[in-house]
């Protein structure tokens, strides 16, 4: 395994980072064993889908070993059959994190399923739940769109040699000094900075949400979905605060450039909201937030940093995750939310012959995070989730009425 998915493995017993991506779809199968039996086999053609987690002590990085047995594939009934019932039951599952060293990935079904946002019949949802040290978002999605019938094989991840630390962190610190000259001479932009704490920030305490909103892409103003949402976002989050806000900013997970070395392979990057500009002005402001994130991330300091840390010895790593404290407050925040923005292809997925109406993604809560949003699209269809505890947002109705009005 490799040092940064080794990190996620060991942070998982921390703070808790299951994925769970939401597909539903138009229908339910006549033979809903046949359906799961379908997607189990082919989950036994992808390497990723037939491995789990071996430690291999203190000394030593985990291992990824075959699966003694298929994960399971859970039958589910949602609160009155609704789509509400099944977002709340989406939030509960939660509380059963995955143990990655029997299977790194389950799937829940739940059917039937009413009112599903627009879909007048039945109809059937699937809730894919992933550990990150298997995949990151990107890459989970790309499992899922496998398991529901997408021709598009996932590439296992090479795994380079770990090197030697101290000559990669001589590098590092020569390319690091380079991205600091680029900076000062103007060939980079500067980093954007990190934030107060707001409501937002507060420990998840009390109950816990998810909501979704439905649009198509042409509804949607802005020069991406992503910087959209953002946008959205920003006027929503001030107009709940009840503040300006002109400080106010958000935490935007980013695929990192070259090649894949690594089960995950993104960074996050800080983004300003601007609440006090005009929509158009916002956006381009974002956009211009979100470009510089992705020049500073594909500066070869940033590679040379990545190899640095994978050389990094599996003791040393294990030992300073074991001294991180979840406890410990920050004084500032890379984001006050965050906005995880995740475009899953062509609607061209089905379970059973059931076809793919749409797809979501609820970012997990963290110490000092209690409100995410996910942007999730499949075909024109982008549905825009907000996952919140009472202790950070109060009203989460509320608030979605705020950020609905501002898409």
């Amino acid at each position: 395994m490799t040092a940064i998915d080794a990190q996620f493995y060991w942070m998982s017993g921390k703070i808790p980072s299951d994925q769970f991506l939401l597909y539903a779809f138009a229908g339910v199968p006549a033979d809903v064993d046949a359906a799961i039996a379908e997607v189990l086999e082919r989950a036994r053609q992808v390497p990723d889908l037939t491995i789990r987690v071996a430690d291999a002590g203190a000394l030593r990085y985990p291992r990824w070993i075959p699966l003694r047995e298929h994960p399971k594939v859970i039958r589910r009934r949602a609160a009155e059959d609704t789509w509400s019932g099944c977002l709340d039951a989406v939030v509960e599952l939660a509380d059963d994190q995955l143990d990655v060293r029997v299977a790194p990935w389950r799937l829940h079904v739940f059917v039937p399923v009413h009112d599903i946002p627009g879909h007048s019949g039945a109809g059937t949802v699937a809730v894919l739940q992933v550990a990150h040290v298997l995949a990151d978002g990107g890459r989970a999605s790309a499992l899922a769109a496998w398991l529901f019938g997408r021709d598009a094989p996932v590439r296992e991840v090479t795994t380079p040699r770990r090197g030697f630390l101290p000559w990669r962190a001589v590098a590092a610190a020569r390319t690091h000094r380079g991205r600091v000259e680029d900076t000062q001479a103007g060939r980079l932009p500067p980093p954007v900075g990190d934030r107060p704490l707001v409501a937002t920030n507060n420990r998840p305490a009390g109950g816990r949400a998810v909501r979704t909103l439905l649009r198509h892409r042409a509804e949607l103003s802005g020069p991406t979905v992503t910087v959209a949402v953002l946008a959205a976002v920003s006027a929503a989050l001030s107009e709940h605060l009840g503040t300006p806000g002109d400080e106010l900013g958000a935490e935007v997970p980013m695929a990192k450039a070259g090649v894949r070395y690594a089960h995950n392979h993104f960074g996050n990057v800080a983004v300003g909201l601007y609440p006090q500009l005009r929509h158009d002005e916002r956006c381009a402001r974002i956009a211009a937030d979100l470009e510089c994130g992705r020049a500073r991330g594909s500066h070869p300091a940033s590679a040379a940093a990545d190899r640095a840390f994978a050389a990094t010895p599996a003791a040393l790593l294990r030992w300073g995750v074991g001294y991180f404290d979840p406890d410990a407050r920050p004084q500032r925040v890379t984001g006050n939310t965050v906005v995880s923005s995740v475009h899953r292809g062509a609607a061209d997925l089905r379970f059973g012959a059931a076809p793919v109406l749409l797809t979501a993604g609820f970012p997990a809560l963290s110490p000092a995070m209690g409100l995410t949003h996910g942007v999730h699209g499949i075909g024109d269809t982008v549905v825009i989730s907000v996952h919140a505890a009472e202790s950070a947002i109060g009203d989460i109705d509320r608030y979605l009425r705020l950020l609905d009005a501002a898409l």
